[in-house]
């Protein structure tokens, strides 16, 4: 009788157990991206950026435990034109002793400086991949947080003036970061994890060099789980060295941060990035839902 009732127990457990495993919803997701996109290009002082602050600010009140902006200024090396930005930070289960932050630029380049026609190379993206998408899948974990508070301290933060450097001046980009990193508003992280360009409807993500040389062990955690789970869009093997949100965070505040991207957007023969076609069509929500589902597990097995 004994061993019947703890059979009995041992089911109950493992329904209960399945139950409660947390889905990403890459549907969701790719719906937070084509929201951002139908106000227009999110570059600073467009009525899409103004429009865009507001609605990433309200759906974070609420989601999060608290939310608050850092605002600051920067003058662009293109035309020297001085800009007012805004950083939006959220924080989830901040009593905990475990810290990471999650990271997103949430501006739009302003030149489609990349397209193959001139006469749209002063004219701004959309950004559906190179901004809402990391965006999108930021606010889809948010949702879930609030849900299913997650088992450790977690800050989001959507970055701007990520995408406002000049080609051949890396330190010309990144700048809502590099505020950040100089002027950190939180306690530090033990690390960070910033994901961009991840809407590619024919997403691969390599491990990105920078993230590799800075947080091994982070990176051989991440994509064990993504062979655990068949997430094939990530690729066990080193791709570009990247300048992005990561490289401030660390070189200047000291916090190990890594970036999920994938710089080939769609493939190595055609290029969408800084043209106008980085648009909502060229973008997917399977996509989505690999890089969010990783990050669901990831943060859901922490203790």
């Amino acid at each position: 009788m004994k061993n019947k009732l703890l059979v009995i127990f041992c089911i109950l457990l493992l329904t209960n157990c399945q139950s409660q495993k947390l889905s990403f919803d890459g549907m969701a997701a790719f719906g937070w991206l084509e929201k951002q996109c139908e106000f227009g290009p999110r570059n600073p002082g467009s009525d899409g950026y103004n429009q865009c602050k507001k609605f990433l600010i309200d759906n974070l009140n609420d989601f999060a435990d608290t939310v608050f902006t850092q605002s600051f200024s920067y003058t662009e090396l293109k035309y020297n034109n001085t800009y007012d930005l805004t950083n939006i930070i959220a924080q989830f289960n901040t009593p905990s002793d475990q810290h990471i932050l999650l990271g997103a630029h949430w501006d739009t380049r302003p030149w489609a400086d990349m397209d193959p026609n001139p006469s749209n190379w002063s004219k701004p993206i959309i950004g559906a991949n190179d901004g809402a998408s990391g965006v999108a899948v930021l606010l889809e974990l948010a949702k879930m947080f609030k849900a299913h508070p997650p088992p450790i301290d977690i800050t989001i933060v959507f970055f701007d003036c990520e995408d406002m450097g000049v080609e051949g001046v890396p330190n010309s980009y990144a700048q809502g970061s590099k505020y950040f990193a100089e002027n950190l508003p939180i306690e530090k992280p033990d690390y960070g994890i910033i994901v961009d360009m991840v809407g590619d409807a024919i997403l691969e993500i390599p491990i990105e060099r920078n993230s590799y040389r800075v947080a091994p062990e982070l990176i051989s955690i991440l994509w064990d789980i993504t062979e655990e789970l068949n997430l094939s869009a990530f690729k066990n093997r080193l791709g570009y060295d990247v300048f992005d949100d990561h490289i401030p965070l660390w070189e200047i505040a000291g916090i190990p941060a890594i970036d999920l991207i994938d710089m080939n957007y769609p493939n190595t023969r055609i290029n969408y990035w800084h043209t106008m076609n980085d648009t909502p069509n060229n973008c997917s929500p399977e996509s989505l839902r690999q890089v969010g589902t990783l990050l669901t597990n990831y943060i859901y097995s922490l203790k």
